[in-house]
């Protein structure tokens, strides 16, 4: 099993993923943010597709480190398809079940992870390496959360996981 880019298992390791965010962000960006926010958050909206989209946009930027163009106009987005798999996940974590299915797996693990991603890899490697017997961490330098969109870790990024794939 190769993982990508993965968000944390234990939810102290999630605490800062949104200031690390917002942080990287321009003043007028974070305003635009806020307001993203309130607009999910409002019954009253009824087309958040574009909400959603721009919410994502702004996110995206501050997860890379220096992107190649991304193609997310290719990408049909759903903030209700969103925000339901998401809560279940954000509850999984937080109660541990999360890890406890892990448990259950019994082939080898290999995590990718680039060292400006946002969700820190802390969260992904500790908590796997004592989970896991056969679990092995990988973190790709000058790379944010989309590895295969990085000017500078793509090649790496594509050169490992062929080498984890054969």
């Amino acid at each position: 099993m190769i993982l990508i880019s993965s968000g944390p298992f234990e939810e102290k390791y999630a605490a800062d993923i949104e200031n690390i965010r917002m942080n990287r962000l321009s003043a007028g960006e974070r305003i635009e943010v806020d307001s993203l926010y309130q607009k999910l958050n409002n019954d009253e909206i009824t087309n958040t597709a574009d909400v959603f989209q721009r919410f994502g946009e702004l996110f995206s930027k501050a997860d890379a480190y220096n992107p190649m163009k991304d193609n997310s106009d290719e990408i049909n987005y759903d903030f209700n398809i969103y925000n339901s798999v998401w809560n279940e996940a954000a509850k999984m974590r937080k109660s541990g079940s999360l890890l406890k299915i892990g448990k259950q797996i019994k082939c080898p693990v290999v995590a990718m992870h680039g060292d400006y991603d946002p969700h820190p890899s802390k969260g992904v490697q500790k908590p796997l390496s004592k989970m896991l017997n056969d679990f092995r961490f990988i973190l790709i330098e000058n790379c944010g959360h989309k590895p295969w969109l990085e000017k500078q870790a793509k090649d790496k990024f594509y050169k490992i996981l062929k080498m984890e794939i054969i």
